[in-house]
């Protein structure tokens, strides 16, 4: 068998939680490409759209649905309406995150509802979409694939106000690993990436302060932040028949940042 056919999708179809953003649309381009048919569930509409139209660039069928996946019946309209086109979920994707520069705090002095924001952004969106594409797998009993976006964060603290967002995602690794070992027996993996800054509208703020980023890339030894086609081809291996013996694990992609810590 080529071994590259192993990364291939066809058949299968992949539910992007915040496929409209810089990562989501990115990475449910990259799933698309390899074959899969794509559900795209984003908060807003016009964003939505707009990633879909991307995906269809490739020659993947693709849904676009509006919708706030830190809400339950949100996350299950968007999975039921992905199940009612294509007839199968296959992967679940969590790209729904972010937000740690917008809120930046003092520990001591963290406000309640800019914590309690960034653990919905983060922690809340990433439950609620996996469990309600998780219960439809089961029920399939196909099997499937988690893939979690966590952040070197999770590991590692940083002299910026980010409490709730190492907290946040801190929580993602654990759940991934959690998830792994609970789903292992109904033949679902669960994996994760774990990135260091990537260059998209959400950290242009701190990457637009040149002493803020001169000191990120000082710590990073490839000598760059991260972009978003640095992602793609680890979702795709997680989501992929090339992981199939690979679960509960946590992939760091970072230029060698945690290398150095």
């Amino acid at each position: 068998m080529d071994p590259l056919s192993t990364f291939r999708l066809d058949g299968r179809t992949a539910f992007v939680s915040g496929g409209g953003g810089a990562i989501g649309s990115a990475i449910a381009v990259a799933l698309g490409g390899a074959g899969a048919s794509i559900v795209i569930g984003e908060i807003a509409q016009d964003r939505a759209d707009a990633a879909a139209e991307a995906v269809r660039a490739t020659g993947a069928a693709c849904l676009a649905v509006a919708g706030d996946i830190t809400a339950e019946a949100e996350a299950e309209r968007i999975v039921a309406l992905g199940l009612e086109r294509f007839g199968r979920i296959d992967i679940v994707v969590n790209a729904v995150g972010g937000g740690a520069g917008k809120v930046v705090f003092d520990a001591e002095t963290y406000p309640r509802d800019a914590w309690d924001w960034i653990m919905e952004l983060n922690l809340r969106s990433t439950l609620v979409a996996t469990q309600a594409t998780v219960r439809a797998m089961i029920a399939a009993g196909h099997g499937g694939r988690v893939v979690n976006i966590s952040s070197v964060r999770a590991q590692l603290g940083i002299n910026t106000g980010y409490s709730a967002y190492v907290a946040a995602k801190g929580a993602v690794s654990s759940l991934t690993r959690q998830w792994a070992t609970e789903w292992a027996k109904h033949g679902i993996t669960v994996n994760a990436i774990a990135p260091t800054f990537v260059d998209t509208p959400q950290v242009a703020m701190l990457l637009g302060d040149p002493a803020f980023k001169a000191g990120v890339v000082s710590r990073i030894p490839l000598g760059r932040v991260g972009e978003t086609g640095d992602l793609v081809g680890a979702v795709l291996f997680f989501a992929s028949d090339a992981s199939a013996f690979v679960t509960g694990q946590i992939l760091t992609i970072d230029g060698g940042l945690t290398a150095t810590q």
